[in-house]
């Protein structure tokens, strides 16, 4: 599936919900015409930073089909169906293909810490059961507990549907071990924003990314700069905008991505428990960023 292109940007977008907590479909709609409206080529729904993991299989369900009918034709939609059950997986990765959707973001899984034979047999069974949709896979030990290893990664990459990596894991070695292992059409992207350039240096195409939310165009800028061969505009945009990078994971993701975007005039709403709303100290240190940026007056 070498020819399926998903670009250089994908958002991992919130998951926008009322004030009683419910998902806001009309809201979720909106968004992501904003974001494909900046930059994004690929949007990927129910991931970490859509709070999937408080997302009953119904709403994303809904989300996967509200968002597809809003951005048909203008960019790609990636479903995170991943689970840390593989039955479980499969069923959802089943419903995204037959929903028509682009792609899928496969997470390893998470709390049951299963050996490098178990996870390549968990992607291995998803990829089988729905040949049709490339999967990306999603390397975040942080979170799940239990790390995809290059060479895990490199028997996984001879499966024609999956296609490449969202390398969350923060090592720079570890992203250069996969580059050397995997074919070049097998796509690495950046799980970090602040690592998106310095992994484009070893390889990487581009990032899925929780700022492009706030600074989708200027992370085009940047990648597309990278490469072109410019590479000092590019560090110039990084430099720039890291501190951004490095605010909206003062806490837990999306806490402070969703109060940057009320400051910006983009409410979306309110976290799901155990999540919790961004405190005042939290909010002053945001201002004082997204000033520093350049994109709140």
């Amino acid at each position: 599936m070498s020819e399926i292109d998903f670009g250089r940007l994908l958002t991992a977008m919130i998951t926008p919900f009322d004030i009683q907590g419910n998902v806001d479909y009309a809201k979720a709609e909106k968004l992501a015409i904003h974001l494909v409206e900046t930059g994004t080529d690929t949007i990927v729904v129910c991931g970490t930073t859509g709070e999937s993991p408080t997302l009953s299989w119904d709403e994303e369900y809904q989300l996967f089909s509200v968002l597809q009918k809003a951005i048909s034709g203008r960019a790609k939609i990636m479903a995170g169906t991943g689970s840390n059950s593989t039955s479980e997986a499969i069923a959802a990765t089943t419903k995204a293909a037959h929903l028509g959707l682009d792609g899928t973001l496969q997470v390893t899984p998470y709390y049951n810490k299963p050996p490098q034979e178990g996870l390549y047999d968990h992607f291995r069974a998803i990829a089988e059961a729905a040949p049709e949709l490339p999967i990306l896979l999603y390397n975040v030990p942080g979170r799940t507990g239990c790390k995809l290893e290059p060479e895990t990664v490199a028997k996984l990459a001879e499966i024609p549907s999956i296609i490449g990596i969202k390398e969350a894991t923060g090592d720079l070695d570890q992203a250069s071990q996969i580059r050397a292992l995997t074919p070049a059409d097998f796509a690495i992207y950046s799980g970090d924003d602040s690592l998106t350039l310095p992994l484009m240096a070893v390889g990487a195409k581009g990032v899925v990314s929780v700022a492009s939310h706030l600074v989708g165009n200027q992370l085009q800028t940047m990648m597309k700069s990278f490469a072109a061969g410019k590479v000092q505009e590019a560090l110039q945009i990084h430099i720039k905008l890291f501190p951004l990078f490095k605010a909206l994971f003062l806490t837990s993701n999306p806490i402070p991505l969703k109060s940057a975007l009320r400051l910006l005039g983009l409410d979306t709403g309110v976290v799901r428990s155990p999540l919790v709303a961004a405190n005042a100290e939290l909010e002053a240190k945001l201002k004082i960023v997204l000033k520093e940026v350049g994109i709140l007056t």
